[in-house]
């Protein structure tokens, strides 16, 4: 019987990938990159060490997989705030929110800000993970600079220095709430971005 077959109940169990990224989420987030092993994964996903090496080449390969997961799910968080955005400006908005969405999760430890840029700032220059790091970072400012250009029609360079100006609010936002331990900061930031909007 396979680890992804039943458990002892007879109920049917989860992939082992499954479990192995969502325990390296866990220990990821709360201890960082460096100080997890491989055993504390295997030993709080409930699977044998062979089966983490089955499903992933190297624990760098785990990580640069709870990197990409770490994006989508933020993802799917500002998908969901755009189904009720009401135009560019609430657009705009609902990255903010996403973020405060994410910060408002029960961690294990408390908030601890950005888990993408945490698990970055262990990785050494050059590293993979990194470059998932910097395109997750991308993508959220041209998410942003989308929705101004919309708000801004036919003002390009204005709309592009305001995404820029909005990201970096957004990022030191997340590193204050990190910070803190909670995510006021990107409330106060999103105010700040809503007045921002207001005066365009």
């Amino acid at each position: 019987m396979s680890e992804t077959d039943t458990d002892v109940t007879g109920r049917r169990r989860r992939p082992a990938r499954e479990r192995l990224l969502e325990a390296a989420a866990r220990r990821f987030y709360a201890d960082g990159v460096a100080a997890t092993g491989i055993d504390t994964i295997t030993a709080e996903a409930g699977v044998a060490k062979m089966s983490l090496y089955n499903n992933f080449s190297s624990k760098a390969d785990l990580v640069r997989a709870y990197l990409d997961a770490r994006h989508e799910e933020w993802l799917g968080l500002y998908r969901a705030r755009l189904e009720h955005a009401d135009g560019p400006r609430e657009g705009v908005l609902a990255v903010f929110d996403a973020y405060g969405d994410h910060a408002g999760y029960a961690y294990e430890h408390g908030f601890r800000g950005c888990g993408l840029l945490n698990a970055a700032a262990e990785l050494p220059a050059g590293d993979e993970g990194r470059a998932v790091v910097r395109a997750h970072k991308e993508q959220v400012e041209h998410l942003i600079a989308s929705h101004l250009d919309q708000l801004l029609p036919g003002r390009p360079d204005e709309a592009r220095a305001t995404a820029e100006h909005l990201s970096f609010l957004l990022e030191g936002a997340m590193a204050r709430a990190g910070l803190e331990g909670d995510g006021e900061r990107i409330q106060h930031a999103r105010s700040m971005a809503a007045a921002l909007l207001d005066r365009l």
